[in-house]
């Protein structure tokens, strides 16, 4: 019994092993990098010299970094909240409908889902565009003439909110599937007596579908924080950060950094500490969850 119990251990150590080095190394290399002098030259001839924490204090003693940061916790915050509520709607619409829509609405939503973020992005991109965009012509047609040729991608404001509702668009059917399955596991006769309380819509919610499913909740949110807060292809393809630095997160800053500055030991720097920063915020999540 004692040597058959190790047989599960043994089946999956290959691929336990194989997952820990493709998460662990790229980490370790970027942490060893970051405390390096590792620009253009060192990338070429190598002999980087370690320089400490000095990159982490060129990053935290000037006002770009925090302006990023900001920026960054404003967009996860915004665009995590749009995908929460309109999840919880879809989900509760979902649990409403009878089979046949139930049937149509979940397969667009596992369409949506599949479509590849490039794609995805990309048709984005020819809706919101200024001269032929699909959206400003429908704008237009009800009676927004501001629209017409608006664009988009040259104000800041404008792209920010593109991008929002590409990510929303883009998240919301994973969020709203799952919640659909955890709400068809609470029994009805909970609903039931509920009602017969006389309690509102509001109150059944809030009272029997919000505390059964609470880890539910903070699951796809600590997810989604996840899938928000490192958002990069969506970002780089429709705007690359810009106007400005309008659009500008972490991981963007990061890859500019890097990229145009060929400052390999600053983007570094700026990638450990985005995920030092999602790993605390939700460790803490978890944590809370677990309890609960």
């Amino acid at each position: 019994m004692r040597t058959r119990s190790f047989w599960p251990y043994l089946l999956i150590a290959p691929t336990v092993a194989g997952g820990a080095f493709l998460l662990l190394y790229p980490l370790l290399k970027a942490a060893v990098i970051s405390l390096q002098h590792f620009r253009m030259g060192e990338l070429i001839r190598g002999g980087a010299e370690f320089i400490g924490l000095g990159n982490y204090h060129e990053l935290l003693s000037g006002a770009e970094f925090w302006q990023v940061l900001l920026r960054t916790v404003v967009w996860t915050a915004v665009t995590v909240v749009l995908i929460v509520v309109l999840s919880t709607g879809v989900a509760l619409m979902l649990v409403r409908l009878r089979r046949g829509m139930r049937l149509a609405l979940m397969s667009a939503l596992a369409l949506a889902w599949a479509t590849p973020v490039i794609a995805a992005t990309t048709i984005f991109q020819w809706l919101f565009q200024s001269e032929l965009g699909v959206v400003n012509w429908l704008l237009t047609a009800l009676g927004f003439g501001s629209f017409d040729g608006y664009a988009w991608f040259a104000d800041g404001t404008a792209t920010f909110a593109v991008l929002v509702i590409l990510v929303v668009w883009q998240s919301v059917p994973f969020a709203a599937l799952t919640l659909y399955a955890g709400l068809t596991t609470i029994p009805a006769e909970l609903y039931e007596s509920a009602r017969i309380d006389g309690g509102t819509g509001w109150q059944v919610f809030w009272k029997i579908t919000v505390p059964i499913l609470r880890q539910l909740f903070a699951l796809i949110t600590a997810l989604e924080v996840i899938w928000v807060a490192k958002c990069f292809p969506q970002i780089w393809v429709l705007s690359q950060g810009g106007p400005g630095d309008a659009t500008t997160t972490l991981p963007i800053y990061a890859f500019k950094i890097a990229r145009v500055l060929h400052r390999y030991d600053l983007g570094s720097a700026v990638a450990l500490l985005t995920v030092v920063i999602l790993a605390v915020a939700l460790i803490s999540n978890l944590r809370r969850m677990v309890r609960s």
